[in-house]
């Protein structure tokens, strides 16, 4: 089975390793968490999904590569140098290859696949886009880009609003609108929908492509008994929808959604679309598979 899935990074790609093993994945990743770190280009969201699955991945951290040591980081703070965003040494090879590629005329979809095909990736793997497209946070301190407010400020500021720069103007990076005309299933990973899903939606054509499709289109929530499990999703969700019950994650995908796969700790009570009730919490890789084979099955797939 064709599956398209839109996500983000650190839930989107635990729940792509379970999926990836169960059909033919391609996926299409945020891009708004791009941020320029001591002259490198780094896509946090793509490299989560790219170390998770090539098994590369912190499990226990939950970003960046195992086994990590930071040496280079240590001697940029003696510097002076900006250090408030923790680049590894195994994950500085990546950022200043892929940068290189960019300074001399590669687009970040073809640096991306080929990334995925060194690393070995057994799904296909797309920037939303291939232009500049950021994430900006409003809250009562100002305006910060996507980073600062959840790095350097520990994302402790209420959001009041947020824009995706440069989405009016992007373009979907070659293959997106291929990948949702050709899936038999579109899947909103668990991530968090302001963050990770609504930059890829900014993408005009993206977003036309995922109202005109003719298959069935499947969130998975972030949130469990009305809590992420990690990062701000259920603060912003409460805050800028009014709850953080499955009908406010349904809420940030009017029109997009046939069905929303919730956890067993919440109520599917209010929905206008079809609920899937199941236990969502990824603890494993069993539990990873699970949750993949519940999407498919709910799409009407053999698992």
């Amino acid at each position: 089975m064709k599956v398209t899935v839109l996500s983000g990074g650190v839930g989107g790609a635990r729940f792509l390793s379970g999926l990836v093993p169960l059909a033919d994945v391609t996926v299409v990743g945020n891009v708004g968490d791009d941020v320029d770190v001591l002259g490198l280009h780094v896509s946090p969201d793509l490299d989560s999904i790219l170390y998770t699955l090539a098994g590369l991945a912190d499990e226990e951290r939950g970003w960046g590569r195992a086994g990590e040591t930071w040496n280079a980081l240590g001697t940029v703070s003696e510097l002076g140098g900006e250090d408030w965003f923790r680049l590894g040494d195994l994950d500085l090879g990546l950022h200043l290859v892929r940068t290189e590629a960019l300074r001399s005329g590669e687009t970040l979809s073809s640096v991306t696949t080929r990334f995925a095909r060194a690393l070995g990736l057994d799904a296909t793997l797309l920037p939303a886009t291939d232009d500049r497209l950021r994430t900006w946070i409003a809250t009562a301190a100002g305006e910060f880009a996507f980073q600062e407010w959840f790095v350097a400020r520990s994302h402790k500021d209420d959001v009041d609003g947020l824009r995706y720069e440069g989405a009016e103007a992007a373009r979907p990076a070659p293959g997106v609108l291929e990948a949702l005309a050709e899936a038999e299933l579109i899947v909103f990973a668990p991530s968090n929908p302001y963050v990770s899903i609504h930059p890829i939606l900014a993408v005009e054509p993206i977003r036309a492509a995922v109202e005109a499709r003719t298959v069935p289109a499947i969130a998975v929530s972030p949130l469990i008994g009305g809590r992420a499990v990690k990062g701000p999703a259920d603060r912003m969700l409460r805050r800028l929808a009014g709850g953080t019950a499955p009908l406010q994650v349904t809420e940030c995908y009017k029109g997009l959604i046939d069905a929303l796969v919730l956890d067993e700790a919440d109520s599917p009570s209010g929905l206008d679309v079809r609920p899937i009730v199941t236990r969502t919490l990824m603890v494993d890789d069993d539990a990873r598979r699970r949750l993949a084979e519940t999407v498919l099955d709910a799409a009407g797939a053999p698992a």
